[in-house]
């Protein structure tokens, strides 16, 4: 078929008593008329149907899913183990919170092949989502047409794609809402998607679905971050630790290494803003945002912006065995509490982290483990800053 679609004006639309109908109107529109059906369908979902009807596919195909081999499921689970790991227990709140629906939740990874999906405690006789949700399936619009987790691949936006909205007929008994999930580098990482099959959905699936993608963005980046301060903001202090937080990872010189999109909002800046120097952007002091780690509650602060938020400071390491740990406030015990202590100097992030380990070290009489648990690491961490701190011996 020949995409003759054009923008203009339709003929005046009959009264649509169901959303079947309207969306029947658009199909003949635009499969057999070659009309646009522009306040039909969304904007996304016409320039899907136009990409698939540009690679010569037919709406009356049938739809074969990939098969699946033991050797691409494994290679699918090794390329995603950090997401995995990072999205694990927001997929199984999202799970829980699923269990009385017919809504399945999938995860994909950048190239939309499924790396996750959950499975309902409710048996529904379904006949697609068995086939669409196993592990290495690819649900890209090259393989499947139009569909929410392929518009968000190639939008990079949240898509919501209902029944007949589907480019090919056999799968247009699928309803499903995708939103997108990004790296520390912004760029698309993953794809939540949320599928029921034959039955619309029963609540807001594109907002879950936004709310949970943001969740395991977030928790994303954190697991990504390599000794990086990440900062916490929001204009509430109760918004601190939700899927609302602003944060931004800062590397050891004091750059912005990446920031989520409401940290970006907050400050002013295009999303990912990597590069620009963090008392630039907060308008506080790297030393100020280091100490901003051993603070037990959030802190009221002013940005340059004027804009007053909450703002509290973690320290995100790599502590050589493979675990991240997150660097606690000392108790009073820490030599910063002691009459004439004196604050940590001006320098980058590491030389702060290097201070504070030495000066926890000498707080706790010399005993390492004891300064390891102090700061809630290994005491690999700590012998191998004390070994770099050691002037070096003459030959």
């Amino acid at each position: 078929m020949q995409d003759r679609s054009f923008v203009g004006a339709l003929p005046a639309q009959p009264f649509f008593s169901t959303p079947q109908q309207r969306l029947a109107l658009a199909r003949q529109r635009y499969f057999e008329d070659g009309v646009r059906p522009s306040g039909l369908v969304s904007e996304s979902v016409i320039q899907s149907w136009s990409r698939c009807v540009q690679e010569r596919r037919d709406p009356v195909e049938h739809i074969a899913f990939d098969p699946v081999t033991p050797s691409r499921v494994h290679s699918a689970l090794a390329r995603s183990r950090l997401l995995l790991q990072a999205a694990a227990s927001d997929l199984n709140q999202l799970e829980q919170a699923l269990a009385g629906t017919a809504c399945t939740a999938i995860l994909t990874d950048a190239q939309g092949v499924v790396v996750h999906a959950s499975r309902s405690a409710v048996e529904y006789p379904h006949a697609l989502l068995p086939l669409a949700r196993r592990i290495g399936v690819n649900l890209d619009e090259a393989h499947i047409g139009t569909g929410a987790p392929g518009v968000t691949l190639r939008t990079d936006r949240a898509s919501l794609v209902l029944g007949a909205e589907h480019f090919f007929g056999h799968l247009q008994m699928l309803h499903c809402a995708a939103a997108p999930i990004h790296d520390t580098s912004g760029r698309l990482a993953a794809v939540l998607d949320l599928t029921s099959e034959g039955q619309p959905f029963g609540f807001d699936a594109a907002a879950l679905t936004a709310l949970y993608a943001t969740t395991i963005e977030n928790q994303l980046l954190r697991a990504q971050s390599r000794e990086h301060l990440v900062v916490h903001l929001q204009t509430s202090p109760a918004l601190l630790g939700t899927p609302m937080e602003g944060l931004a990872g800062l590397d050891a010189n004091g750059r912005i290494a990446w920031l989520n999109s409401a940290a970006a909002r907050l400050l002013g800046v295009v999303p990912g803003g990597a590069g620009r120097h963090a008392e630039e952007v907060f308008g506080i002091t790297l030393n100020r945002l280091a100490l901003l780690t051993r603070a037990a509650n959030a802190a009221l602060h002013r940005l340059p912006s004027g804009l007053n938020v909450w703002i509290a400071a973690r320290m995100q390491a790599h502590d050589g065995a493979g675990a991240l740990f997150q660097m606690r406030a000392p108790p009073l015990a820490d030599a910063a509490a002691e009459p004439g202590a004196t604050p940590l100097p001006q320098g980058t992030l590491r030389d702060n982290d290097k201070h504070l380990i030495e000066r926890t070290v000498l707080a706790c009489g010399g005993n390492v483990s004891k300064a390891a648990r102090t700061l809630g690491v290994s005491r690999g961490l700590v012998y191998r800053h004390m070994k770099r701190a050691r002037p070096p011996q003459p030959a």
